[in-house]
């Protein structure tokens, strides 16, 4: 088992690394090399909004690659999505700037965001499903968290990246090749990612499903068909976890930074980078105490409490971080992280155990991507015109809007840590 939660974590902490340092670098350099012609202020928001294009494409992810998943094994889909993730992040590393290849530069970003949406969109699902089909049902909360810390560790290990090459470099070389160092780097992190995912066997409830020749031809038709209502409810479910999540990270990097004048609290980007650090420790420690919760009160009570902390974490972190000096700004981040953290945590479980084997895969994912449109790409889209027009308060009201639809979602919902997620899978661990 042990080896099973550090192969989830390893794969889910390289890919979203691969997912996240596109959004630091949106926020601090991708406005002028990529759209120079749109000024600082609105070069800025485009390449942001960049960010939020594979958010469109996860669905599709987790669509076709739960298909695949669900037919032939969750173990070959993950080694796919992660050498497609890694692929598509080495190639961003290797595209020319506008100042090179004019129109064609944001075009070839657009594109190979799109696959990183894609391999994206695929990758959660599998990983949570190598967690919650291995473990036995009395500790699956607590081995389910292992692939929800892979955003916390992506996030940390992305900042420190760009820490790095920033306190390196002159600005000058960061912004002229310095900020390619973090994208080419990725290309050893997925060949660790690599050999440990090759490593691992397949998950017992699948190798079961397979003997009982359950799978089906088109998981996507069957699991609309019957259990529809549990996708769009488990998407809303997770709507203001994605939204904390990724205005903390992306938005308010950008938010908060000094770089053309784009910022609102004039802090250097390596304050901004530490911060994110720091708060990304906060987002671990939040996501491990809530998952090994789950296992003893029930996963729905545990998201119940983030969704309603969430209704007022939004607003209450903007008014924190209005002094504009580093601690204010931490700890509104801290803020968000505890919003994210303590919901996040049980949802590996969570959102498997909703689902029958056959379509696990794909409904699961279909869910999770699901709340990264309403709670990743919508905010990113918005917050631009709601800053403004209202100032920062704008994003947090939306915040707390999906605060209330996560909440109502939960509320329609019933508590799962009882259900046994395959009735004839064994508990134990096989090794390849």
């Amino acid at each position: 088992m042990g080896r099973i939660a550090i192969a989830s974590l390893v794969g889910t902490t390289i890919e979203f690394y691969d997912f996240l340092i596109y959004g630091t670098a949106a926020a601090l350099v991708f406005g002028p090399l990529f759209f120079p012609s749109l000024g600082p202020a609105a070069a800025t928001v485009a390449a942001i909004a960049t960010f939020g294009v594979a958010f469109l494409f996860r669905p599709l992810g987790a669509i076709v690659f739960g298909h695949y998943g669900d037919r032939l094994g969750r173990k070959r889909t993950l080694v796919t999505t992660l050498l497609m993730m890694g692929g598509a992040t080495f190639a961003i590393g290797l595209v020319p700037t506008s100042a090179v290849a004019g129109a064609a530069a944001p075009l070839l970003l657009l594109l190979l965001r799109a696959v990183q949406g894609l391999a994206l969109g695929g990758e959660w699902a599998g990983a949570a499903l190598l967690t919650s089909e291995y473990a036995p049902a009395e500790r699956r909360g607590l081995y389910s968290m292992f692939p929800q810390l892979g955003p916390g560790f992506g996030v940390a290990l992305s900042s420190a990246t760009f820490l790095i090459s920033a306190l390196a470099l002159s600005p000058e070389a960061f912004v002229a090749w310095g900020w390619r160092i973090p994208f080419l780097a990725s290309a050893v992190l997925i060949a660790v990612g690599l050999y440990v995912r090759l490593r691992i066997a397949e998950t017992p409830a699948f190798r079961n499903a397979a003997l009982r020749k359950e799978q089906v031809k088109l998981p996507f038709v069957d699991v609309l068909r019957e259990q529809w209502r549990q996708v769009l409810l488990g998407g809303g479910m997770l709507s203001m976890t994605f939204g904390s999540f990724y205005t903390a990270v992306v938005f308010l990097t950008g938010y908060a930074g000094q770089a053309e004048g784009t910022g609102t609290l004039g802090l250097s980007q390596p304050t901004i980078l530490v911060v994110d650090i720091l708060a990304a420790v906060v987002l671990s420690a939040a996501v491990i105490v809530s998952a090994m919760l789950s296992d003893r009160i029930g996963r729905r009570r545990v998201l119940l409490v983030g969704a309603i902390f969430g209704i007022v974490a939004g607003p209450l972190a903007f008014l924190i971080m209005r002094p504009g000096d580093a601690v204010s700004f931490f700890i509104a981040m801290a803020l968000l992280m505890l919003v994210l953290g303590i919901p996040y945590g049980p949802a590996a479980a969570y959102l498997p155990e909703l689902f029958r084997t056959r379509y696990r895969y794909t409904g699961a994912g279909m869910s999770y991507n699901l709340a990264g449109i309403l709670g990743g790409a919508l905010p990113l889209l918005v917050a631009p015109p709601l800053v403004a027009m209202f100032g920062g308060m704008g994003v947090a009201y939306f915040l707390s809007a999906l605060g209330v639809l996560s909440t109502c979602c939960l509320l329609a919902m019933k508590d799962t840590r009882d259900v046994p997620i395959d009735p004839a899978a064994s508990a134990t661990t096989t090794i390849a």
